[in-house]
């Protein structure tokens, strides 16, 4: 494993810790389960530069623009790994503080500073400008970011990582207008991490858009088995069923969220949708039970 790629392990943040505001392909994008900032190894962490990349990470939580200057200052004073490291940091403090077009900057630079012989850490830097970009509103310059970092995941041989620069390239194209080229990307996405819930409901949010109810119903379906407890996707279950006319499913798949999650977000979104719906018919009175007078 490569040096940088081990500190990043080590220390994070994470790449791909969720998803940046302004998503148009689903409503509420749910956070990547695997991904974390915090994602820590057991190892302990004695590097110097490790440590202090961690230093520069835990301001993150109280003070984003301490950790941006402590940032900047150790760019302009490193090369090497530490400097792409520096760069690593950078780039996740502006991103916290919005600051997108710093983000950028500092995770391409980090990409570009990274050795060839390094394609996985490539990937990753590639993958948070491309999402940096997609967040500050340029959706096709993401584009180019994010074909680039899946060609780096593909030369990495690193299934995961190609399979989640083409979920954020099916949404950068979605956001352009171009859904049908976003269900292409979507297909490459199942197909190389087929385990991932979010992108079989990420392609049954867009199969909806696109009006194919069956093919959405379809990847809902797998998108459940995968994670059956997740909320968004019983809300989007319930909206695939609603338009299918199939309004009882639809309830039902609203209720399990508000069950689920009684005071969550997406449980307050379910009963929205509920309330929209006609009453549900009232049974049919039993042999022991006479209908009122």
């Amino acid at each position: 494993m490569s040096l940088i790629l081990a500190l990043l392990l080590q220390v994070g943040p994470d790449p791909m810790s969720g998803g940046m505001p302004g998503d148009d392909l689903v409503r509420d994008r749910p956070p990547r389960e695997s991904m974390t900032r915090r994602d820590l190894t057991e190892q302990e962490i004695l590097d110097p530069t490790s440590a202090w990349l961690q230093t520069c990470l835990d301001q993150l939580d109280t003070d984003p623009a301490r950790a941006h200057t402590m940032a900047q200052l150790r760019r302009s004073e490193t090369t090497g790994a530490e400097r792409v490291l520096a760069n690593h940091c950078l780039g996740t403090a502006a991103s916290e503080l919005g600051l997108w077009e710093d983000a950028r900057g500092a995770f391409l630079a980090a990409h570009d500073e990274t050795p060839e012989d390094e394609p996985r850490a490539r990937a990753r830097f590639a993958l948070l400008a491309g999402n940096a970009m997609l967040a500050g509103g340029d959706a096709g310059g993401a584009l180019v970011l994010l074909a680039q970092a899946e060609a780096d995941a593909r030369t990495a041989a690193s299934a995961p990582l190609e399979a989640l620069a083409a979920l954020d390239r099916a949404r950068a194209l979605v956001s352009l207008g171009r859904g049908e080229e976003g269900l292409a990307a979507l297909d490459t996405a199942t197909t190389l991490a087929p385990a991932n819930a979010e992108g079989w409901l990420l392609k049954a949010t867009l199969l909806r858009r696109l009006d194919r109810l069956d093919e959405a119903q379809l990847a809902i379906e797998a998108a459940a088995k995968l994670a059956p407890a997740n909320p968004e996707i019983g809300l989007e279950a319930g909206v695939i069923a609603v338009l299918a006319g199939r309004d009882e499913a639809a309830r039902a798949s609203w209720q399990s969220v508000i069950a689920l999650q009684p005071e969550s977000l997406a449980a307050a979104t379910a009963k929205g949708y509920l309330a929209q719906l006609d009453p549900a018919p009232e049974a049919a009175p039993t042999e022991e039970q006479e209908p009122p007078a």
